[in-house]
């Protein structure tokens, strides 16, 4: 697994310092600005706290409208590591000015530079995303974008409590001034040890035209389905996140009865579980992106949303509570640790839809694919802004009660995605079975070829044969499978989601046979894996059929390889066909299942009997 010493590699280390200076110092910025907007600086402004407050906030997302897509073909377009480092450049050119302006009391000025500081960050997203899948290998990019996830939430927060503790403290100024600059440049030289990675063939040719280019990348994200609900998906996320993170302050005061203190507590707790989610989805997927776990992420969104409604007070303190009164309260812990997993589920359901945008986009695409994203983030945003005031001004809804419809609608979301991408609640099925049922060890994947076409061959021991394989193989595998299987109840909705290939006998019905035989050779013509279980039907007795010769038809019709394999330890289990039958208890809940693969062989090798001999030999005695 690419853990994280491993994954902290050179090639990894400047990126990931460089990404999170750069949310730390932005945060820095814009919190110290907000804070002295409202305090401070209040009457130095021709308009009330409150227009300052939602101007501030509108100047700085609305470059994430404006020009993601023209940052997203730009990175597609150029070196990536270059642009990271010209933007770092920009940056403290920025902030050179920032601290001119903080130190003259130029707020203004200032309201200026936050849309150019959000312009700058609106460039940088989409470079940030696209240049991972050219620094680190596919069995790392959950990996790196986990922790890039984590970094990016804890530097948000760090910023956002420096930037409030700076206000705070006597000749601010000056400090706040020349923190900004100090960071801007220390991400500039970290940027420096960020390996080149040339541009991707086939991108685009650079133009500046932000409404061409906007449209254009908007019909980018349409031309994928399954990433363009990916892309919903993730929007969703930063909706719930910026319905939480708007409410927090008031939420404190006026329902949990807290001071300041408390308003930083949840702050903590919700931007530490995201961070700790990101970590967890990280170990709990292995070597490959696990989609299993968004559904897991959501669920455990909708669960502590509701007991975040449920875990609110009803009646309110007669003075605000510090937070070591908050924490002796009857609910404050309860608060604080439905927010920690709240975040800790956000973790888990995000991380995994990042890392399929990266790596299931075109390469030549792929910025502007991460453009697209960032642009419906902005979006579902504002609108989540537009749904607070809908909600808590016109519906009239406490705040707790507007939690509770959030989590809601998170599962209405979740519940349409999902019936719209299958894959998710497949993987999702897949995990659950090989982390319940079933625990299986493997051993000699590494046969199996990182890309292009290959055929896996096993024994046929059990009806979750298909599953089992398919939760243990980092690739996506096309199933070929026996349609009386097939066509099984509830089961067949999981098989047509994994394109699974129904085939009967000949004499049965010549057409599905060969129907199969031309699906076989498209999937293996688009370079994917296709499994097969040459004995044609489940063991009755636990020992291995003959295997027929269907193998060697589709070999002749495509030369690939062939990767043998044996299940082992299902034999006797709940889905297989001992003692008592199928679907049957047999004493055992937990069974220790292994998978194992030995070497390809070339196609010209290829034979029914040989890989026969093979698949009894890794098997050995045991079933």
């Amino acid at each position: 697994m690419a853990t994280g010493p491993k994954l902290m590699s050179t090639r990894f280390i400047p990126f990931f310092f460089t990404q999170a200076l750069g949310a730390f110092n932005d945060n820095v910025f814009k919190n110290s600005l907000m804070l002295l907007l409202t305090f401070t600086a209040a009457s130095a402004m021709p308009w009330s706290v409150d227009v300052s407050m939602n101007l501030a906030a509108g100047l700085f997302i609305l470059p994430f409208l404006l020009f993601s897509a023209t940052a997203g073909t730009l990175a597609d377009s150029v070196c990536k590591t270059t642009l990271i480092q010209r933007l770092k450049l920009v940056e403290i050119a920025l902030m050179l000015l920032a601290a001119a302006a903080f130190l003259f009391e130029q707020y203004l000025c200032l309201l200026l530079l936050l849309f150019l500081m959000g312009t700058q960050s609106a460039f940088f997203g989409p470079v940030k995303y696209a240049i991972l899948p050219q620094l680190l290998t596919d069995r790392q990019l959950l990996a790196g974008n986990a922790w890039v996830e984590m970094g990016t939430f804890i530097a948000i927060l760090l910023g956002t409590i420096v930037g409030g503790l700076l206000v705070g403290i006597d000749n601010a100024l000056p400090w706040i001034a020349g923190l900004v600059v100090v960071f801007a440049v220390l991400g500039y030289l970290t940027s420096k040890a960020i390996p080149k990675v040339g541009a991707v063939a086939g991108g685009p040719r650079f133009q500046f035209a932000p409404w061409r280019q906007s449209v254009e990348t908007v019909k980018i994200s349409y031309q994928n389905r399954t990433l363009y609900l990916a892309i919903m998906a993730i929007s969703w996320f930063w909706f719930l996140g910026a319905s939480y993170l708007t409410q927090f302050p008031n939420f404190t005061k006026t329902v949990l009865g807290g001071d300041n203190t408390v308003v930083t507590a949840l702050l903590v707790a919700f931007s530490v579980g995201v961070g700790i989610g990101s970590l967890l989805c990280e170990r709990l997927s292995g070597e490959k992106v696990e989609l299993g776990l968004v559904p897991i992420g959501s669920i455990g969104l909708t669960v502590f949303g509701i007991s975040l409604y449920v875990s609110s007070p009803q009646q309110l303190a007669t003075e605000l509570m510090t937070l070591p009164v908050f924490l002796s309260s009857a609910f404050g812990w309860w608060v604080l640790v439905d927010l920690l997993l709240i975040g800790v589920f956000g973790g888990l359901f995000i991380v995994p839809l990042y890392a399929m945008l990266q790596q299931r986009a075109q390469p030549e695409q792929r910025a502007r694919m991460i453009a697209a994203n960032n642009i419906f983030n902005a979006l579902f945003m504002v609108v989540s802004a537009a749904a607070g005031i809908l909600f808590l001004s016109v519906f009239a809804l406490s705040i707790p009660q507007y939690f509770l419809v959030l989590a809601l609608m998170n599962a209405v979301v979740a519940i349409y995605v999902y019936t719209r991408v299958p894959e998710f609640v497949l993987r999702f099925v897949i995990y659950l079975l090989s982390h319940t049922f079933y625990r299986v060890n493997a051993k000699g994947l590494a046969h199996i070829p990182d890309e292009g076409p290959a055929v896996l061959v096993a024994n046929h021991v059990s009806y979750v044969d298909a599953l089992v394989i398919a939760g243990a193989v980092r690739r996506p595998v096309r199933f070929v499978m026996y349609k009386g299987i097939y066509d099984l109840p509830i089961a067949n909705w999981l098989f047509r989601a994994a394109r699974t290939i129904p085939i009967c006998g000949k004499q049965q019905d010549e057409a599905i046979y060969e129907a199969a035989f031309a699906a076989i050779k498209r999937e293996l013509a688009d370079g994917n894996l296709v499994c097969i279980f040459p004995e044609g039907r489940l063991t009755q007795t636990g020992d291995i059929d003959s295997f027929r010769p269907g193998i060697e038809r589709i070999i002749a019709e495509s030369p690939v390889p062939v990767v043998p394999m044996a299940l082992k330890g299902l034999w006797g289990s709940f889905f297989s066909h001992y003692g008592k039958g199928a679907f049957r208890f047999k004493g055992r809940l937990w069974s220790k299942v292994a998978l194992e693969a030995s070497p390809a062989v070339a196609p010209e090798l290829v034979s029914a009997v040989q890989l026969e001999q093979q698949v009894r030999q890794l098997r050995g005695d045991e079933r």
